[in-house]
């Protein structure tokens, strides 16, 4: 099977079923008797952006994240208005507490912008490390997410 066929199917899963995990999506494929190693769905969730958020019930889920007619800095800046409860710098890492759920997609706005500041993100469930080449463009990345944040929040800086 070529790959577009699989992610198709896979895209159409996810569309289906609430699926939360890689071993439930590998047992999805299964039963459409598709099979694929444990490297190749994680290569085609990275590839497809696949992210875990919350769905309408408060469960965990796979979405596809795509992008809206909004720029993606506009979707940026609206996130971290959206979902930052706190922002801390050390050295030349900046760490993001978010809204429970909501780390892996701003995660996944951070790397979709390429930011020239931005080396690599690590995201879990509500917290985001952001490696940047030095501390001082740690700063300025660090002085441009706080710029964003809701000014309601208690944001820590």
């Amino acid at each position: 099977m070529k790959k577009s066929e699989r992610q198709a199917v896979i895209e159409r899963l996810i569309m289906e079923y609430p699926i939360a995990t890689q071993e439930e999506l590998m047992a999805k494929l299964k039963a459409e008797d598709i099979t694929a190693t444990q490297a190749t769905i994680s290569r085609d969730i990275r590839e497809m952006q696949i992210v875990k958020t919350p769905d309408d019930h408060g469960q965990t889920r796979y979405v596809i994240f795509k992008e809206t007619n909004k720029n993606e800095q506009e979707r940026l800046f609206e996130s971290l208005h959206d979902v930052v409860i706190s922002i801390d710098r050390v050295e030349f890492m900046n760490i993001i507490h978010t809204l429970p759920s909501n780390g892996n997609l701003l995660a996944a706005i951070i790397d979709d912008l390429h930011l020239p500041e931005v080396s690599g993100t690590l995201a879990g469930h509500d917290t985001i490390f952001i490696i940047s080449p030095n501390a001082t463009v740690a700063k300025q990345l660090h002085d441009l997410f706080i710029s964003h944040v809701a000014d309601d929040n208690d944001v820590a800086d």
